[in-house]
């Protein structure tokens, strides 16, 4: 038996759909356990370049079975769209992708009521990708969310679309919106429906078949640690579980079934939207970093906010997941900076601390500590001893302070720019 976590370690877009993709080589099962179309995993398969917002990162690998499980909400034309821009290129998803009935629906008032928030709310705005996500799991923790499975009856679809939409009426009306009418949403859901209840299945008993027959399964998070509901930046967070445990609530399995939890880090940090960032560059070197990285949402399109790798934040981030290996992406990146600087703590009001002040960060400041950069480019690098000495310094020094191990480090977007330093499945 193995089943490995892959979890983002700081506030998403690590290089998770890359990582995946080379993991899903050996893996027999994929499975996408949390989270929406506002994660945009990109694979980059020589001179193609795919992005993938909700079928799991391994479906490029033709053995590989992917599920989608019930943790997820899911945009129907998002998915379909996917799905037949996939076959378009063909790669045939037919008897090998499976969407869990119990999985819940973005309905069209999702996003409606997500714009509209984030266009009234200047002072309070969170930087949603507007996709409905967070109104879609408010629906589901109210008990009037839209499943797959339901979709198997029409008159259930039309009574629960009706409940939602008058439980949002009175907030549409005061944000200045107007909702879509019962009948164009219901007629929207039976024109998908076949296709849906095509893939549905019961996604938690396949992984648990594929689990007792000892195949490999790597389950595959969204976001990262730092926009979790529970355990991120509070307020300014995604609307699920974005780590290791989630994978257990959002795949249908239990927590004894996990052997191996893999984070992925880049060599610096990045964020998208609102929300405290202490190490935040504002300058030329944030600018350098974002245009060398192509640091623009896979999803949105935004600019992501660029800074100095944040250590304290990937202490954090292993505590939380339990991380037995980390992933390092983008080290190639970092090539031309004279030095490159790294958070190894931070001060804050009660004094100085190796701890992330994960409710504090308003008010930390981070204490950093600067090591030689190199000037060397590592695309070519297959193996650590390829690269210059002070680059595998650095990943000696982040390893040190988070006191767990390299699993793999990515120089470059493409699959085979990739240094393999531990078995994900050993």
């Amino acid at each position: 038996m193995s089943a490995v976590v892959i979890v983002g370690a700081q506030w998403g877009d690590e290089g998770k759909g890359k990582i995946v993709d080379l993991y899903t080589e050996t893996a027999d099962v994929v499975v996408r356990y949390a989270g929406g179309p506002n994660a945009g995993h990109t694979l980059v398969v020589g001179p193609d370049k795919i992005v993938l917002r909700l079928v799991p990162s391994g479906v490029l690998r033709p053995r590989a079975r992917c599920l989608m499980g019930q943790g997820m909400v899911v945009d129907p034309g998002v998915l379909l769209g996917e799905i037949d821009a996939l076959a378009a290129r063909g790669v045939d998803t037919s008897g090998r992708l499976f969407l869990s009935d119990r999985a819940h629906l973005i309905l069209p008032h999702h996003p409606l009521v997500d714009g509209l928030r984030e266009a009234s709310a200047a002072s309070t705005k969170i930087g949603t990708t507007k996709r409905g996500i967070g109104p879609a799991y408010e629906d589901k923790a109210a008990r009037r969310g839209l499943r797959v499975g339901d979709l198997r009856d029409l008159g259930r679809v039309r009574a629960l679309v009706e409940r939602a939409l008058a439980a949002w009426a009175p907030s549409v009306a005061a944000l200045g919106g107007e909702l879509p009418s019962v009948e164009a949403v219901v007629d929207g859901l039976a024109a998908v429906a076949p296709r849906l209840l095509a893939i549905a299945a019961d996604t938690s008993a396949l992984l648990d078949e594929a689990i007792r027959a000892g195949q490999r399964v790597l389950l595959e998070g969204a976001q990262g640690t730092l926009l979790d509901l529970d355990h991120g930046t509070y307020p300014f967070v995604t609307s699920s579980s974005a780590v290791a445990g989630g994978a257990c609530v959002g795949a249908g399995i239990g927590p004894t079934r996990i052997t191996r939890t893999i984070g992925i880090t880049k060599g610096y940090t990045t964020r998208v939207g609102e929300g405290p960032f202490p190490t935040e560059l504002d300058d030329d070197v944030g600018e350098r970093l974002r245009v060398a990285g192509g640091e623009f949402g896979s999803v949105t399109g935004r600019p992501r906010r660029t800074g100095w790798l944040d250590l304290p934040a990937l202490r954090y981030a292993a505590r939380v997941n339990g991380l037995d290996g980390l992933a390092i992406t983008k080290l190639d990146v970092l090539t031309g900076l004279d030095e490159v600087r790294v958070c190894v703590a931070y001060d804050t009001p009660r004094g100085r601390t190796r701890d992330l002040p994960v409710d504090d960060l308003e008010v930390a400041t981070p204490v950093y500590e600067a090591l030689p950069g190199w000037t060397e480019a590592l695309g070519e690098a297959r193996a650590l001893a390829a690269l210059p000495e002070t680059a595998r310094a650095y990943v000696r020094f982040v390893e040190a302070a988070v006191g767990v191990p390299a699993f793999l480090l990515s120089v470059g977007p493409r699959r085979d720019q990739t240094i393999l330093l531990a078995d994900a499945f050993a």
